[in-house]
């Protein structure tokens, strides 16, 4: 364990903060930082408490002979410092018997979140855009076109939605801004797939026309995220690295593109990556790109950490 098939790295996301996993290819199993799922439960932010907490409570824990000791692995993440370093993890159901062990009323809330996040339809199409990259089946979709994107949408709603990949025919809003009008969308598509594409510029300006069509029912975000990063591989040899732009300033620039596309334009450019063949880049991308879709759920009652 932790050797070089340990790449595969996921981020969940509970009320904003990171639960890192990295998948064995040995076991096929997540592993789960029990750092991160400390910090969850705790709502504590602070690296050196929670790694003192964790300290505290693995050293009673040993006492009593709970198996959550027993059940625990190591292996390397990236820490605070930027180094890789050895840390403390569990498997799914380490993660269900830490929770159980940890006094703090968040436990239950977190552990709906954990059970429940990979059996959603977001969970279940999260795994699609995994397999997406792994499978190679992203360098068969068509680039920078209507059809390209209803194939990548068709993929990762596939059995999810009945109408994964087509394209819309009523009319559809968000937060008081309506999108392209049913009538006007095929039009509209038709022009989104003659504008030019060659340049950061004109892929950027092609990217916030397919947001103002919105051509799906549901889902729209996810896929013309990947959309927009394959569009950017082949034109010209970046991606997104999604992880450098935080949820508030992407939603806040989307709003904005439609008339001022200036802020969305900084975001991207300031994320440009040349690791358009990374593993670990794709993986905590489409982990980003999922999470900027969540609502934002109000914030459990917390506990404070005394010990």
């Amino acid at each position: 364990m932790g050797g070089p098939e340990m790449r595969k790295i996921s981020i969940r996301f509970y009320n904003d903060r990171e639960v890192r996993a990295v998948w064995d290819d040995q076991q096929s199993k997540w592993w789960f930082s029990v750092l991160d799922v400390v910090g969850a439960i705790n709502g504590q932010d602070d690296y050196t408490r929670t790694r003192n907490y964790w300290k505290y409570l693995k050293t009673k824990l040993r006492k009593q002979g709970s198996e959550v000791v027993s059940v625990t692995n190591q292996l390397k993440l990236l820490a605070p410092d930027g180094k890789h370093r050895l840390t403390d993890v569990l498997d799914y159901d380490g993660v269900l018997l830490l929770a159980k062990n940890i006094p703090n009323t968040n436990a239950a809330h977190f552990v709906h979140w954990f059970t429940s996040d990979s059996d959603s339809i977001d969970g279940k199409s999260r795994d699609k855009a995994y397999t997406l990259w792994e499978s190679g089946l992203m360098d068969s979709i068509e680039v920078g076109t209507t059809r390209g994107l209803q194939q990548i949408h068709g993929y990762l709603f596939g059995g999810l939605y009945d109408f994964a990949g087509q394209i819309r025919n009523v009319t559809i809003s968000k937060g008081g801004f309506t999108f392209c009008r049913a009538q006007y969308l095929p039009q509209s598509l038709r022009e989104i797939d003659r504008m030019p594409d060659d340049t950061f510029d004109e892929i950027v300006a092609k990217y916030v026309e397919m947001n103002v069509a919105h051509p799906f029912m549901e889902g729209n975000g996810r896929s013309t995220r990947l959309w927009l990063d394959l569009l950017l591989k082949h034109r010209i040899g970046r991606c997104v690295d999604w992880s450098q732009i935080p949820k508030r300033d992407y939603l806040a620039a989307m709003v904005l593109s439609a008339t001022d596309p200036t802020m969305l334009h900084s975001l991207l450019q300031g994320a440009l990556t040349d690791k358009i063949n990374d593993r670990e880049t794709f993986m905590k991308g489409i982990d980003y790109s999922y999470y900027y879709e969540q609502e934002d759920a109000p914030e459990p009652n917390r506990k404070e950490d005394n010990t």
